[in-house]
């Protein structure tokens, strides 16, 4: 249930096929698409079965589970089917992967639409994204193949489960707004981001499903894509602050607003709601006239949006809470007489009381010894102390080069490393983009599984060691990876793929979430510097970071002399 949950491809639910913008700025889609819509309502309330001109007029295949396109992609669990297109949960045999597949006739009237949307969003190569793997017509059908994920949550389940935390809205009107900044930079919309259109990762990344391929296997069009995504966005923030939905028509598992009191701010819906996620909501939303409580500018696209998160002020995590200890009870008990000689006569019966603790001889005797033993174990450590004080310091007259003389007179050094740690556990790893494409995403994982026969390896570039000096590789390549939440680093060990590469180590910021580009790692653990095929070192100081980042800058050559490739073997973070 859960895979079902986080890879179906937008299980149709009616009261939120509307785009969110339709009410505010009268986004519209084409006849068709409100067509099928109002026959699928009309299905659901009579209980009857009805077909569209159009789809009747499609020849749709029939399908099952078993069934293997291309040889190679094998449908496992239908998820969705709707409107001339069916959505399944399918395996890549060639990859041995779960991929989610969306398949239409090749006659029906959006399959051309769909086609142009899937190839375009399959160049934008975004991590922020549900990736889509492959779009192909063949044996009269259109099929589009695109990532599961199995482990990830989709915000209408996190929704369901009550209003989130300042800091974790925060995090998703951030992320969602600055993914949709960089989509609309290529001219690629989404105009169906639900809640079912999120989805949140093991490790607190939202990534967003269905960027212009849900839109077009509807049929659904904007006048104003930029501002239906914005106030997406918007009704994604308000129902994070409120677990409500900003229209007066309940959908996605939430509750409206109460008819005829138009759209309210989120601090006025629910109590302790944070005043500056409500306004920035109240902007997103805004439409025909209605403004922020504060009279804020509307923000009318994702960059606007994006740009404004960035000016708040930054919204920390809370505090962990900690459970306090049960206080010490002391254990009680009733003294007995068993053994006890009897009362003598008109004694009553009260047993003397013993002597205070160590005021007895031994008592004294003992106080005494452990204090001689303290005094002797302060005075030898604070002789070592000042004996190695001594030793650090280069005598008067003596060779500066010279090691320094040990108590045993060896002269040897001695001054060892400091020990390097164990290995923390990788939650995750990406290739990391500076250029927003990657080259061989689907290897990364090769580089943390314990195995350092196995690595993730550049394509060949060719004439420049410095990935061929292509433009979108000016900041090289390499991996970041997760180590789930912020640990304490003192080394790295890491296998090269071969010898000869440069690289370099650095680590994000503390509080840094999400690093895409070389400005978010600010703190560097290693020199830039060419390495062998093995690189181990131990820090002169631990670093506090979340996310490590293994930075090619050029490759060995591969065989020839103009042609130049590497890779990563193995990384293991110590801590």
């Amino acid at each position: 249930m859960a895979e079902r949950s986080t890879a179906a491809v937008d299980v149709a639910d009616n009261s939120g096929d509307e785009p969110l913008a339709a009410q505010a700025d009268k986004a519209a889609t084409d006849g068709e698409a409100h067509a099928d819509e109002a026959a699928e309502q009309g299905a659901q309330d009579t209980g009857g079965e009805r077909k569209t001109r159009e789809q009747s007029a499609i020849d749709t295949p029939e399908l099952h589970s078993g069934h293997k396109l291309a040889r190679r992609y094998r449908l496992e669990e239908c998820v969705t089917r709707l409107d001339g297109f069916s959505s399944w949960r399918a395996v890549d045999e060639k990859l041995r992967r779960a991929v989610g597949v969306h398949i239409l006739p090749a006659g029906h009237p959006r399959a051309r639409s769909v086609l142009a949307a899937a190839r375009s969003a399959a160049l934008l190569g975004d991590p922020r994204f549900v990736q889509v793997l492959d779009a192909v017509e063949e044996n009269d059908l259109v099929y589009v193949v695109h990532e599961w994920l199995p482990d990830a949550t989709e915000l209408t389940a996190l929704l369901a489960a009550g209003p989130m935390e300042a800091h974790d809205a925060y995090q998703l009107v951030s992320q969602l707004s600055q993914a949709m900044a960089a989509a609309h930079r290529e001219g690629l919309a989404h105009l169906r981001l639900t809640p079912g259109a999120v989805l949140r990762s093991s490790t607190g990344q939202y990534r967003i499903r269905g960027l212009a391929v849900n839109a077009a296997l509807r049929g659904i069009s904007a006048e104003r894509p930029q501002r239906t995504d914005t106030e997406a966005i918007g009704a994604l923030l308000y129902a994070a602050l409120t677990q409500r939905w900003p229209y007066d028509s309940d959908a996605y598992g939430l509750s409206g607003l109460p008819k005829g009191v138009g759209l309210i701010a989120p601090d006025q819906v629910r109590a302790g709601v944070h005043r500056g996620l409500s306004e920035l909501a109240m902007r997103a939303l805004v439409n025909d006239g209605a403004t922020a409580s504060r009279q804020e500018p509307p923000c009318t696209t994702p960059d606007e949006l994006a740009k404004a998160v960035a000016a708040m002020p930054r919204i920390r995590p809370p505090e962990p809470l900690f459970t306090a200890p049960p206080e010490y009870q002391r254990t009680t008990y009733q003294q007995g007489t068993y053994g006890r000689a009897a009362a003598h006569p008109g004694s009553n019966g009260t047993p003397p009381a013993p002597p205070a603790p160590l005021e007895s001889r031994t008592g004294r005797l003992l106080k005494w010894t452990v204090s001689a033993l303290l005094i002797a174990a302060l005075g030898l450590g604070s002789w070592q102390i000042a004996d190695k004080l001594l030793d650090n310091r280069n005598p008067a007259g003596g060779d500066p080069k010279g090691p320094t003389q040990s108590a045993g007179g060896d002269g040897k050094d001695d001054k060892r490393p400091a020990s390097p740690g164990k290995p923390l556990k990788i939650s995750g790893a990406t290739e990391f983009m500076p250029g927003g494409t990657g080259i061989q995403e689907d290897q990364v994982p090769l580089a943390v599984d314990g195995r350092t026969e196995t690595a993730w390896i550049t394509p060949e570039y060719l004439g420049y060691p410095n990935f061929g000096n292509l433009p979108q590789r000016k900041d090289g390549s390499g991996i970041v990876v997760d180590l789930g939440s912020v640990q304490t680093v003192t080394g790295i060990d890491i296998a090269m793929s071969t010898s000869g590469q440069t690289i370099e180590v650095l680590a994000a910021d503390e509080n840094a979430s999400s690093p895409t580009s070389l400005s978010d790692f600010s703190q560097r653990l290693s020199q830039s510097e060419k390495v062998g095929e093995q690189v181990k070192k131990t820090l002169e100081r631990p670093t506090r970071t979340r996310y490590v980042l293994i930075h090619l800058t050029e490759l060995p050559a591969a065989g020839s002399s103009d042609r130049y490739r590497g890779g990563i073997s193995e990384i293991n973070v110590l801590g």
